[in-house]
């Protein structure tokens, strides 16, 4: 059988400020409890990643806009274009795992 769970006071308001805060300033300080001190937590490891997706398309951009003045490799053009297109699959195919996941989750019966 498990212990209970004992909670102080202080511990109490604590989370509930943590939660204060975070409702008012946005949703970073809600991904404090999951990221860890060093920078490799879950929170961490997924915000670098959807700005690796963002560097892709803004390079695919920056590759296009050099292929329609005439500056561009088509090659280095369509190369760029499928890495974007590539990892905004891939962006997309993770939420609907996720929120998938999240639905699952929520359907069980307590």
């Amino acid at each position: 059988m498990s212990a209970p769970l004992a909670m102080t006071p202080a511990g109490a308001a604590s989370a509930y400020g943590k939660v204060q805060g975070a409702s008012a300033t946005g949703v970073d300080d809600l991904a404090d409890p999951i990221s860890g001190a060093d920078g490799s937590g879950f929170g961490s490891t997924l915000h670098r990643a959807l700005d690796n997706v963002v560097q892709t398309g803004h390079a695919a951009d920056v590759q296009t806009a050099h292929g329609i003045a005439g500056d561009g490799n088509i090659t280095d053009v369509v190369m760029a274009v499928s890495r974007a297109q590539l990892a905004l699959q891939s962006t997309v195919a993770i939420r609907d795992k996720v929120v998938q996941a999240y639905q699952d989750v929520m359907k069980m019966s307590i």
